[in-house]
């Protein structure tokens, strides 16, 4: 009698949602292809008879797009192409009964700390020594760190805090180790994510620490650029000013979501910040770091937003003209407080203020990348495209800011190296440039 070999498990796994999430992801497959399992990521439903999807529960339009990947991965699963759905993360955290009454096709909910019984499920071991060890979807040159997971603010309109739970950092010793790890394998660029970086430390040192670690991690060598997401402008640690001002591997720039300046709304949005101290602060962090880049984000059609009051906020943006800004339309997400008060903006004008906000910015960041041409950067390179090298400068973080394009005719370009580049022209969201001569 012939003995059939066992069936190898292949694993696709679809990650949405931020970047923290992907790092979840990215350790998810480190503890599954260290157990020889064939891992794919973000292939079509019918390469891989298992699926795991790390699905968004932040915003409405998030909420969405994961309930549809998991329909897609069922379709496919009635089509005979995958035998197995898990879906994990924030909306499986959020709404697992509800989702188990509504698709009974997904063979298991698992919620955002749930990866042993995940590896379990799937029949593999979980590695307790992999700490830290995962495997890279981003370019092998650059990384994001998750330095806490959590959050202790209680924003209004922020359900995080419900999924997620309380602030918990992770120790300095095991980030650092994290990033040794991530420089071994040829990572160059770390961006640090959590929910507030402000807060590193303080459940675990009593103390902010964020100043400390950003040391540290400059320290590992082969790192060569550092780079802060997420921060929160209330009680804003001025003490990371002066190591990002004077240790060149930690890049000028500054990701710091505003959400508005109007004080009434502020006060709503549980803040903790007034339209003045927000002024103030924007003032400091460019005097403290000359030349920082500042990323904020702003909601539009909160509840109570009248037209002046949005009109105030039109004002702040065109003084403090932010390097890079983003808008979101108020979504009401249940259990959070201000889920208590009526969503009085409509819908479209919600729409129609997001699109003149981001007219503004997009006038804003179109002058100041006009400012940049003819002067040189230091820029890394990530990939190609069409004709071009694509890469960014320090104050351009991945996916979501501008991007500097560099003809493929050109000499010297390498991908996951850095060269100095002279801006030639720009756009509103692009720069173009060629490779610097020395003088």
């Amino acid at each position: 009698m012939v003995r059939k070999e066992k069936k190898a498990l292949k694993i696709n796994l679809i990650s949405l949602g931020c970047s923290k999430n992907l790092v979840d992801t990215e350790v998810l497959m480190g503890q599954l292809k260290a157990s020889n399992t064939e891992v794919m990521y973000e292939q079509p439903f019918d390469k891989a008879e298992t699926v795991v999807i790390n699905t968004c529960g932040f915003i409405q339009d998030a909420k969405q797009e994961s309930i549809d990947t998991i329909l897609k991965a069922v379709e496919a699963k009635e089509d005979g192409y995958v035998k197995k759905i898990y879906v994990m993360g924030c909306l499986s955290q959020r709404y697992k009964e509800e989702l188990k009454k509504e698709i009974p096709e997904v063979d298991g909910f698992f919620g955002v700390k749930d990866l042993p019984v995940i590896l379990r499920t799937l029949g593999i071991e979980y590695h307790k020594e992999l700490l830290g060890e995962r495997v890279i979807t981003t370019p092998s040159h650059s990384a994001y760190l998750k330095i806490a997971e959590g959050c202790d603010r209680k924003c209004s309109f922020c359900a995080i805090p419900i999924i997620r739970g309380e602030n918990i950092s992770r120790p300095i010793e095991e980030l650092t180790a994290e990033a040794s790890y991530l420089a071994s394998i040829g990572v160059k660029e770390i961006n640090l994510i959590a929910q507030d970086l402000t807060y590193y430390g303080l459940d675990l040192y009593r103390e902010r620490k964020l100043a400390e670690l950003m040391q540290k991690i400059s320290d590992v060598k082969g790192i060569e650029w550092i780079r802060l997401h997420y921060t929160y402008p209330a009680g804003f640690p001025l003490e990371i000013l002066d190591v990002m001002r004077d240790n060149p591997k930690i890049c000028k720039y500054i990701d710091i979501p505003f959400q508005h300046i109007n004080n009434d709304l502020l006060k709503s949005m549980r803040r903790n910040i007034t339209s003045g101290e927000t002024m103030d602060l924007v003032q400091n962090l460019r005097n403290r770091v000359p030349g920082v880049a500042l990323r904020t984000a702003f909601i539009v059609g909160y509840p109570g937003e009248t037209g002046e009051a949005f009109e105030e906020l039109k004002q702040f943006v065109a003084k403090a003209r932010f390097d890079r800004a983003g808008v979101f339309t108020y979504s009401q997400e249940e259990g959070t407080k201000a889920s208590e008060l009526v969503d009085d903006v409509p819908e479209e004008v919600k729409l129609q203020r997001a699109d003149e906000l981001m007219a503004l910015q997009e006038k804003i960041s179109a002058e100041l990348n006009q400012g940049k041409v003819g002067k040189k950067f230091k820029v890394l390179f990530d990939r190609e495209e069409g004709d071009y090298f694509v890469g960014r400068t320090e104050i351009d973080s991945p996916e979501i800011d501008n991007e500097v394009l560099v003809l493929k005719t050109e000499p010297g370009i390498r991908i996951g190296e850095f060269a100095t580049i002279l801006i030639t022209s720009s756009e509103s969201f692009d720069l173009f440039g060629i490779p610097a001569t020395e003088n």
